[in-house]
């Protein structure tokens, strides 16, 4: 059924864009449901055809129309990335059981998940910073999916979950703490409580060791690559989790994966 899946693409282009909206509008004093978009220079009101998510950046070349200021490739890699988020979370979560009403439940609850953890990652890169207007929804959530899951899974201890996904954050706290905010912000404390609770304690540590080799690698790439950076330089940390936690809880990957067995 190949409807479903680029339906369901189609949409994820379409919830991108309005995640630029709320990216862009957060701490602005702008609501992020009214307001026409306008370019950010010359401040003309964006007409419908100048909007529609990557194929109007494309067809505009980059630039606004009026005053040909660049518009920012932020747009259409919010869009596609998700979009193809969205798509593998349907080919994970529905394909074979798309007629089941609780998967779609699920699969929306993970889309809205996805959703936020994108603004964080998007919000954090630019400003350092996670919002509490994001991060605080994404917890309650979180917290929220440890009671279904008792509720649903009689086996399931909500208690053990509570504990085991808040020791995740543990560590995060610990850096916050005793580096004063130096080595860690307290908005990737919060971020990992969320994290901890969605994954339980043994995937939230592979969560947390694969988003510190992330974070090495990536850390390292930047000071080779860019004069911008170097040793000592401040680095979005909620991004590598956010990558960590993808790779984990959706594509199966664990701190295990990285290391090599010898036979």
């Amino acid at each position: 059924m190949i409807v479903l899946p680029i339906s369901i693409f189609i949409i994820g282009l379409i919830v991108g864009s309005f995640l630029n909206v709320v990216i862009l509008r957060i701490h602005t004093g702008r609501s992020v449901v009214h307001g026409r978009s306008a370019c950010a220079r010359c401040s003309r009101t964006l007409a419908w055809y100048e909007l529609v998510p990557v194929v109007s950046f494309l067809a505009l070349k980059g630039k606004c129309r009026t005053c040909s200021q660049g518009i920012s490739f932020q747009y259409p890699v919010v869009e596609l990335v998700t979009a193809i988020v969205f798509t593998i979370l349907y080919s994970k979560m529905l394909v074979g059981v798309w007629f089941v009403p609780l998967a779609w439940l699920t699969f929306g609850f993970a889309l809205v998940i996805a959703s936020l953890l994108i603004v964080i990652t998007v919000y954090d890169v630019r400003h350092k910073i996670i919002p509490d207007s994001v991060v605080y929804p994404f917890i309650l959530l979180a917290f929220l999916s440890v009671l279904f899951r008792g509720v649903v899974s009689p086996e399931f201890s909500v208690v053990q979950g509570f504990l085991g996904g808040a020791l995740t954050a543990v560590p995060f706290f610990l850096l916050w703490y005793f580096s004063k905010g130096k080595a860690m912000g307290f908005g990737d404390v919060k971020l990992m409580l969320g994290i901890g609770w969605l994954t339980g304690l043994a995937l939230g540590v592979s969560v947390l060791v694969v988003s510190f080799w992330i974070g090495g690698v990536a850390g390292l790439f930047l000071i080779a690559l860019t004069k911008k950076y170097h040793m000592k330089s401040e680095v979005a940390f909620g991004p590598f989790l956010i990558i960590a936690f993808f790779l984990v809880q959706v594509l199966g990957v664990t701190m295990y994966s990285f290391i090599p067995v010898w036979r």
